[in-house]
């Protein structure tokens, strides 16, 4: 399986994150979009949150502590990647304003065409190596091949298909999930995801970089005014990363068919730990909500 994954590790990735926009795709319709008219305020504030205050938070936190370089672009990707599909559920489910969550994962999605490679050639240029190249041109083309167009085909399938859609969506996010497994288990057998070599470190600074999301989104939020429902969603969109685009955007910039890359590796296993921790964090944040709901 190592050996299967390192060839193919991109294609991996794609495959993962192609089913995961579809299966989101195919629950959406336009009118899904239309707090972006009715609600300009918040699905405003909600995005400007998501492109803005995280890089510029991502940027504060690498530039005033001491961290390997690998971890570092590991916390600028987090932070360039816009809110990931499984943040509407997560806001359903704290009981959050889910129009609105939808609207700016849609709208986020959309900027990341630019913003995404943007945001990386600010954050991380003086931790690559000196002879690195960034591939913008390959980025653009990954966002919009695996992340836009099966969001797209996905809405156009609900709109042809309307009984079939929720069928098809479960089944396209159960395929995700299995990428997600073939990406974990296909790291791991290949050696790629060595606790020991990350080091404590190293994860204590990840986990800090989530704690601080977590409090800037809810000062930001309490900043604005928001309402508790918005509140939760902007939350939910800060914290909940697509993780997926992250580690489909790693294979093209640190390919493991390369050979080895210890900086390819510490990006991996940081985006992977913060895709973990980021569930953990949503959970927290459900079961704090809904027992302030429930009083």
């Amino acid at each position: 399986m190592g050996e299967i994954y390192i060839k193919y590790e991109y294609w991996f990735a794609a495959f993962q994150l192609i089913f995961a926009m579809f299966g989101m795709g195919a629950t959406l319709t336009l009118g899904d979009f239309k707090d972006v008219l009715r609600e300009p305020r918040a699905v405003s504030f909600g995005s400007s949150i998501q492109l803005l205050l995280v890089p510029a938070v991502a940027f504060l936190f690498i530039l005033l502590t001491d961290m390997n370089p690998g971890v570092a672009i590991g916390i600028a990707l987090i932070a360039a990647i816009p809110g990931g599909t499984t943040s509407n559920i997560f806001t359903y489910m704290a009981r959050g304003n889910v129009p609105l969550s939808i609207s700016i994962t849609g709208l986020t999605t959309l900027a990341c065409l630019l913003s995404t490679p943007m945001i990386l050639g600010l954050l991380i240029t003086d931790y690559l190596p000196t002879d690195f190249a960034m591939p913008t041109g390959k980025i653009i083309n990954d966002i919009a091949l695996t992340l836009l167009l099966p969001l797209i085909v996905g809405m156009l399938v609900l709109r042809s298909l309307p009984k079939h859609a929720g069928w098809i969506s479960k089944w396209s996010i159960r395929a995700s999930l299995l990428g997600i497994l073939m990406i974990v288990v296909g790291s791991a057998s290949a050696g790629r995801l060595d606790i020991e070599a990350f080091g404590s470190q190293n994860m204590l600074l990840v986990t800090g970089f989530i704690v601080i999301l977590v409090i800037a989104s809810w000062i930001a939020s309490k900043l604005l005014s928001l309402a508790k429902p918005d509140s939760t969603a902007i939350e939910m969109e800060v914290i909940v990363r697509n993780v997926n685009l992250g580690v489909l955007i790693k294979a093209s910039m640190f390919p493991a068919a390369a050979g080895a890359n210890s900086i390819g590796d510490m990006v991996l296993f940081s985006l992977l730990l913060y895709a973990g921790l980021q569930m953990l964090v949503a959970a927290a944040i459900i079961t704090w909500r809904r027992s302030r709901f429930s009083q």
